[in-house]
């Protein structure tokens, strides 16, 4: 079954999104924590992407190395061989946690683990990549395993996307929707046709009352119930305390792609409003 495929299936669950990999027991963008994801039962992984110093696409979050390995260094002034003899650090890093056997993976490599076994959230750190990410994914038989995602809130942004080489490699737009202007975003969303959008909202309400529009679009929802400033109220730590509030509602107001730093917890609450 391709990405798209998975998406548009009416009969699925909420899809569980494991962010930088199942990270806990493993370091984040690494090979271990594609894995784990993989063993858990994760729908879909979200994976980092940069360019090396000599033009080798590789994985790693942050523009340096001083979170996931102790060394203050830009990571794309570093040549692959460089980075590939760089031990990351446990879980999400930082002081304190230990160094692994885990080192900082390509992105061929990691294509290689997950065709056919999960798919992938493919986040460039810097979206002039797109050509070059889509064309990996084609040379590894892994392009309907994969998406690309950017912001779409113009037509402008529409003209760029359009303007990308990524045939073959299924497109996510990233949205704000507001009680205002949602008809006039789905407009604008509707000249690229995505099958997924990531976004964010002034209100849940907003959401769960253009759910038929949405629909209509053959757009899948997509959203962060991350720890960071941007989720607002819809957090992990709001979401193990009580899901129901969060993940609950979310799926409830037709959302159905999750994107999570807890995705064991998840996958606990997802399996267990299906029983």
């Amino acid at each position: 079954m391709t990405y798209i495929d998975y998406i548009a299936d009416p009969a699925r669950a909420c899809a569980i999104v494991a962010h930088r990999g199942a990270w806990h027991g493993a370091p984040e963008n690494s090979l271990a924590a594609i894995e784990q994801a993989i063993a858990m039962g994760c729908d879909i992984v979200e994976l980092d992407v940069r360019k090396s110093a000599d033009g080798e696409l590789f994985l790693m979050h942050d523009d340096t190395l001083l979170r996931m390995a102790g060394i203050d260094r830009e990571a794309e002034s570093l040549t692959m061989a460089e980075l590939r003899q760089i031990a990351l650090r446990q879980d999400d890093g930082g002081e304190g946690r230990a160094l692994t056997d885990q080192y900082v993976p390509t992105l061929k490599e990691a294509l290689e683990l997950i065709r056919g076994r999960i798919f992938a959230d493919l986040d460039l750190k810097d979206r002039g990549l797109f050509p070059e990410v889509a064309a990996c994914a084609r040379a590894m038989d892994a392009s309907t395993d994969v998406d690309l995602k950017t912001k779409v809130m113009t037509r402008d942004d529409v003209a760029w996307v359009r303007a990308q080489r990524i045939d073959g490699v299924p497109f996510m737009s990233m949205a704000r929707f507001t009680a205002e202007d949602t008809h006039e975003t789905l407009a604008v969303l509707s000249e690229l046709s995505p099958f997924m959008c990531e976004i964010r909202f002034d209100s849940l309400e907003t959401i769960a009352r253009h759910r038929n529009a949405f629909a209509e679009a053959r757009m899948a929802l997509w959203i962060n119930t991350l720890d960071q400033p941007g989720s607002g109220e819809w957090t992990d730590t709001a979401a193990l305390a009580d899901p129901d509030a969060i993940w609950g509602r979310l799926i409830d107001a037709g959302i159905s792609v999750i994107q999570t730093d807890q995705p064991a917890a998840l996958k606990s609450y997802i399996e267990a409003r299906r029983a």
